[in-house]
C-alpha cells in the first residue's frame, strides 16, 4: 500500500510539472512530430530551443548533396539548445521516412498527413528546395540564408544566430 502511495505522489508530480509547448511551436507544427523510425514526439521537446526548419525531399539532388552537412551541423549544435524540424517536400510518406532514414536525419518531422506542411511553406514563402530557416526561442525570423550560412560558416553560423 505504502509503495502505491509513493507512485501515485510520483506520477501526480509527473503530470502537474509536465512541460506545455508553447503556443507558437503548437500553431506551427501541431502537437506531434515524428522521428525516422514513426514514432510520435510531443512538440513541447523543442520548448526553449532555436530551430531550423528544413524543407527538403528526397527527389532533390541538391537536397541529398545539403542534407549531410545539416545532419553533421545538428548533431555538432544539439547540445546547445538547438534543432532542426524536417518539412517534407516528398511525393509520399514512405519516400519521407526513407529519406529520413537514409540520411540519418535525428530530428524530429512535421508527419507526411499534417495540413501544416503546406501551412509551413505558405508562411515562410517556400518557392524552391532545399531551403532552411532559422526561428529564435519565440519563434521570430532569425535567418532566412540558414543554408548558405551553414555550407559557408559550418557551427560558427550558430553563433552568429545567437547573437540575434
Amino acid at each position: 500500500m505504502k509503495r502505491l502511495s509513493v507512485l501515485i505522489c510520483l506520477l501526480c508530480t509527473i503530470l502537474c510539472f509536465a512541460e506545455e509547448p508553447k503556443e507558437w511551436l503548437k500553431s506551427s507544427f501541431g502537437e506531434k512530430l515524428i522521428d525516422a523510425k514513426g514514432d510520435e514526439h510531443n512538440v513541447s521537446e523543442l520548448n526553449n530551443k532555436m530551430i531550423a526548419i528544413y524543407f527538403s525531399a528526397h527527389w532533390c539532388p541538391p537536397c541529398r548533396q545539403f542534407t549531410p552537412k545539416l545532419v553533421e551541423f545538428r548533431d555538432a549544435c544539439a547540445k546547445d539548445n538547438f534543432e532542426v524540424v524536417f518539412v517534407s517536400c516528398d511525393n509520399d510518406e514512405k519516400a519521407m521516412k526513407g529519406y529520413m532514414k537514409d540520411t540519418n536525419m535525428k530530428w524530429l518531422a512535421v508527419p507526411f498527413s499534417s495540413s501544416l506542411r503546406k501551412q509551413l511553406m505558405n508562411t515562410y514563402n517556400v518557392s524552391a528546395i532545399p531551403y532552411l530557416i532559422v526561428l529564435d526561442k519565440e519563434g521570430k525570423i532569425i535567418t532566412k540564408n540558414a543554408l548558405s550560412e551553414v555550407t559557408k560558416e559550418g557551427v560558427k553560423a550558430l553563433k552568429l544566430w545567437s547573437k540575434n
